[in-house]
Parts: C-alpha cells; sequence; structure tokens
C-alpha cells in the first residue's frame, strides 16, 4: 500500500472541516441518538418527508457514502482515514438492520460504498489490535525468566 501524502491529510483536513459545519453536526448527532426506526418502510413514511429528520437523514448517509467513495478509490489514503475516526463504524451499525429493505426498495448498491469502507475499517482495526496485542505481550514474555527443565 502507498504511504500517505501530504494531499491525503488535505483531504483529510477537509472532510474533518466538512464535519464540523453545523447543520451536519447536529444530523450526525440526530441520527446516532435520536434516529431509531423500525425498518426500511418506518424510514420511508416517517423520516423521508421534507422535514429536519429527512434532511438529517440524508445528509448523514449522503457525507458517509461521499467518504467512503473517497477511501474506497484511493482519493484519501484508506489507514489514515482508519486512524482519525470510528463514527463511521457506529453509523454504519445503525443502518444495518433497513440496508437490505432501503437496497431491495431504491437499488441494489445503495449506500454500497459506504458498506465496503466500514468492513475495511473493520479489517485494519481488527489487524492493528492484534499487532498491538503482540508488542504487549512480547516485552511481557522477555521479562520472565525461562523455565528449568
Amino acid at each position: 500500500m502507498r504511504k500517505p501524502t501530504h494531499q491525503d491529510a488535505e483531504v483529510l483536513l477537509r472532510l474533518y472541516e466538512i464535519r464540523r459545519e453545523p447543520e451536519l453536526r447536529r444530523a450526525r448527532q440526530w441520527f446516532l441518538t435520536d434516529f431509531k426506526p423500525t425498518g426500511w418502510m418506518e424510514i420511508k413514511l416517517r423520516y423521508l418527508s421534507h422535514s429536519d429528520e429527512d434532511r438529517h437523514f440524508r445528509m448523514t448517509t449522503s457525507y458517509w457514502e461521499m467518504v467512503a467513495t473517497l477511501v474506497n478509490n484511493d482519493v484519501l489514503h484508506p489507514e489514515l482515514f482508519f486512524d482519525h475516526t470510528g463514527e463511521d463504524i457506529v453509523t454504519w451499525a445503525r443502518c444495518q438492520p433497513w440496508i437490505d429493505e432501503a437496497r431491495q426498495d431504491i437499488r441494489p448498491a445503495y449506500l454500497y460504498q459506504f458498506e465496503k469502507m466500514v468492513e475495511a475499517h473493520q479489517a485494519f482495526r481488527a489487524r492493528t489490535i492484534g499487532a498491538l496485542q503482540q508488542l504487549k505481550v512480547a516485552p511481557a514474555r522477555a521479562r520472565k525468566p525461562a523455565r528449568k527443565k
């Protein structure tokens, strides 16, 4: 994998600026705290109604789909992004209960980039957490005296 560049850092900082925009911040907070649909039909009927909730839903999902498209197409170095946040994983978890129904209703690739990025992020976490745990174990083994036979 290529090394992160200054351009990657610029993209990451720009995405962070966008995340700080007050309306998107409110939308993300709503999505993670107040948005508790029972399924896609409830989303369609209750939330996709040209209301604040509709705007919050669309802002949050489209923001993460946009970020994922950049990460998945290597416009933004994936590991640089993965080291920076975990909100994508939590947000995707909120989508999982209804995504299959939404894809049947809207289109099969709805939020596909987002899903693909989160899968890569979770794999990255598994690798890095495993590596960190190995680093912690190695010094402990070195400190233990050898067992006599």
